[in-house]
């Protein structure tokens, strides 16, 4: 069977009906991206005997195909030796107000109380970072430095409501680093008792009557394997970006974005199978959305307008809010409006897509309502003659008045647009791992981390937040069911 071949049913095994067992293990791992990969890790650090399953040929997953950025703070010696003053305190603020709505507190606490530590233990574990910044914000380097504001954290509102703090970690390669990180995430379970067994698709889970998961159903080359846990499952299999009909169900408005950012496997069977008994599911109508509309940096002094015309969030915002203000917010449509002195060509190389002499005929091109576009340019000038941007509070630096013809705009409208996603959502856990039900009970054996369950990305986003709580929460889960009875 191959990985992209999938049985329709979820529906559990009766674990009275299993005479047999292929492979067993104390925990079985479901997935090795980074999740699974630390997840496997700490457990076996803890003394089980572990099996991890990885429906692709190799380990890596999404995480292999990202930036490889970390979401790390509270005064890492990287933010120390560039410079920046960091608490965990900080850092809470921060992400409980970017997050949000309904973040959740448990987690994030945790997550930032204990940042230092993953931190070190990332490091011990061979993933090395160079204490060095790179100044273009929201994406990792191109080059091996480290550091970045990957958040908006220097950006209105959050620089009033919270100390600004560069937490972007990025893993000391050149370019991206997702590959790198998985490399050094392997070699790292190489060195431990785990085993991992490849090309191997979960199906379903096995249960007993109490309702415990004793286990699980996968399938190679058409043959079923009966796979024992004898401590617990750990879910670490991604999210369901590439599952049409669940986004249809859930979060149909991710259907409208160009680009699903996955590694191919994201189809949601891993949350399918835990709802197949009971789980819980949360957020599962959140996803993060980034239009890449900058570097370079300098394009933020244009203006983002919706289709009504008008001015919605400020420029030099993540660009990953600005995504999911754009998609969630103004039906995906908006447009980069530029004066001559302001415009440049973006780093993906996308161009005006219309240019007029004045702002009227721009208006009427991009067939906004008339006077619309010409209003927001004018109170956007007259307070830009003087420093100021009293309704979005852009940076002063980007501020310029729009005055020098003739004047640009770049359509970013989905789905031609690029508007790249994934989903958010998935099963309900606490800071432990394990599943919960629909009545906030644990599922007896069942434990989940990374893009399968919602993590401290409870709606907003900041770039690095899926490695940060994948990795740590995925060593927590390993944690857990190392410890759990048999």
């Amino acid at each position: 069977m191959t990985a992209t071949q999938r049985t329709a049913s979820t529906e559990p095994r009766h674990f009275e009906s299993i005479s047999s067992w292929d492979l067993e293990a104390e925990v079985v791992v479901v997935g090795l991206g980074c999740a699974g990969a630390c997840a496997a890790i700490e457990a076996a650090a803890a003394g089980a005997d572990v099996l991890v399953l990885e429906r692709a040929a190799a380990g890596g997953g999404t995480t292999a195909l990202s930036g490889g950025l970390i979401y790390l703070g509270g005064g890492t010696p990287v933010q120390k030796a560039c410079g920046f003053d960091d608490t965990p305190d900080e850092m809470y603020k921060f992400l409980m107000l970017a997050t949000g709505p309904e973040p959740d507190e448990p987690k994030t606490r945790l997550y930032c109380d204990e940042s230092l530590e993953h931190y070190d233990w990332l490091v011990g574990h061979g993933v090395p970072f160079k204490h060095s910044a790179y100044h273009e914000p929201s994406m990792e380097s191109p080059t091996d430095d480290c550091l970045v504001f990957t958040g908006g954290e220097d950006t209105w509102p959050f620089n009033v409501l919270a100390r600004p703090a560069a937490r972007g970690h990025k893993p000391q390669t050149q370019g991206s680093a997702g590959g790198f990180l998985m490399q050094r995430l392997i070699a790292a379970l190489e060195q431990t008792s785990a085993r991992v067994e490849s090309d191997l698709g979960v199906e379903t889970l096995v249960v007993d009557r109490d309702g415990r998961v004793q286990g699980l159903i996968a399938s190679r080359d058409g043959a079923e394997w009966a796979v024992r846990a004898t401590r617990g499952v750990i879910l670490c299999a991604g999210g369901f970006i590439l599952n049409e009909q669940m986004l249809a169900r859930h979060a149909p408005v991710l259907q409208q974005c160009s680009v699903k950012l996955s590694g191919g496997l994201d189809d949601g069977r891993a949350i399918r199978m835990a709802q197949a008994i009971g789980a819980a599911t949360i957020r599962m109508d959140s996803g993060e959305c980034a239009v890449p509309i900058s570097p370079p940096r300098p394009l933020v002094r244009g203006l983002l307008v919706n289709r009504f015309g008008q001015r919605f969030i400020n420029e030099d915002s993540y660009f990953g809010r600005i995504g999911q203000a754009a998609l969630f917010k103004q039906a995906g449509q908006m447009y980069f409006i530029h004066d001559d002195d302001t415009y440049e060509v973006s780093w993906i190389g996308v161009e005006a897509h219309a240019v007029a002499d004045t702002i009227p005929e721009l208006e009427a091109e991009l067939e906004l309502p008339e006077g619309s576009l010409q209003a927001t340019m004018a109170l956007y000038n007259r307070y830009a003659e003087k420093g100021e941007d009293p309704v979005f509070h852009k940076a002063t630096h980007f501020i310029k008045p729009l005055t020098s013809p003739p004047y640009g705009a770049i359509r970013w409208c989905a789905p031609k647009a690029i508007y790249a996603t994934f989903t958010l959502g998935g099963l309900h856990t606490p800071v432990s791992g394990e599943v919960l039900s629909a009545e906030g009970e644990p599922i007896p054996g069942l434990y989940a981390a990374g893009r399968t369950t919602s993590g401290v990305a409870a709606f907003g986003y900041v770039s690095g937040i899926s490695l940060g709580d994948g990795t740590y929460f995925g060593r927590l889960a390993g944690r857990s069911v190392a410890q759990a009875p048999t």
